[in-house]
């Protein structure tokens, strides 16, 4: 049986300026490659999340705590993608996520969520020569160099890749998790919680590459492994999900 890989929807607006929450076509068609059934998380605030700023969010009551636990419990593994905000649900997601030694893996955006768990931060506006906003989406644009004590080097087996990348913004350090890589102008490129089974986030965008580059696909291909290895461990209460995926 395939794992179940939650996707946290992201918010923004078509052109005609309608606010939608979406699972974006690069990471739908990735993870479902690489062995996995998507399973979408939603938004649960009864607010417009495009039209809403951080500081703006009500506290998760809850009762919406309890269905994003519900949320939790139908997954293997969690992806936090990319995007243009941070919302209560995604921390809190986060918190759960942690806990319950769920796989993660975050995704730019969700990298930057990473960095800043309990911690109350700010996420940095870049300013380097470094081109960190490539335009083409079929090439790999700088060097990142990887930590050999990481778990990201045990599936890499690299201390230096070439990565895409995508961000106008970047993450800063954080107590809980650990630095594994940085670009060469020194952004933090990725994080780990070294306490969790599978829990890496990286700045770059893996599931964007993961049909030409190989390193790519090792990190999917390793948290698709992981979150079937907890599918197979947990005590299911889901089969009815199952049989109309």
């Amino acid at each position: 049986m395939k794992p179940v890989i939650g996707i946290v929807l992201r918010c923004n607006y078509l052109n005609n300026k309608m606010p939608i929450n979406y699972i974006s076509e690069s990471v739908r068609r990735t993870f479902t490659k690489a062995g996995g059934e998507i399973y979408a998380i939603l938004p649960i605030q009864d607010i417009c999340y495009s039209d809403t700023s951080f500081n703006n969010f009500p506290e998760l009551t809850l009762g919406e705590k309890q269905i994003i636990d519900k949320n939790l419990d139908m997954c293997d593994g969690i992806v936090f993608p990319g995007g243009k905000k941070l919302t209560p649900y995604d921390r809190y997601l986060l918190e759960q996520v942690i806990k319950k030694d769920i796989p993660v893996l975050g995704i730019c955006l969700g990298m930057q969520l990473m960095s800043c768990y309990n911690e109350e931060k700010i996420i940095e506006k870049n300013n380097t020569k470094i081109n960190h906003r490539q335009k083409n989406r079929s090439e790999l644009t700088h060097k990142v160099i990887i930590k050999e004590d990481s778990k990201l080097f045990s599936i890499l087996e690299k201390t230096e890749v070439m990565v895409n990348s995508f961000h106008d913004y970047h993450g800063t350090e954080n107590k809980f998790y650990k630095t594994v890589a940085v670009s060469e102008d020194g952004i933090i490129e990725a994080i780990e919680y070294p306490n969790n089974t599978f829990n890496i986030g990286v700045q770059w965008h893996p599931e964007i590459s993961y049909n030409f580059d190989l390193n790519s696909r090792k990190i999917i291909d390793e948290f698709i492994k992981e979150a079937t290895k907890k599918k197979e461990k947990r005590k299911d209460n889901y089969d009815w999900l199952y049989t109309i995926l």
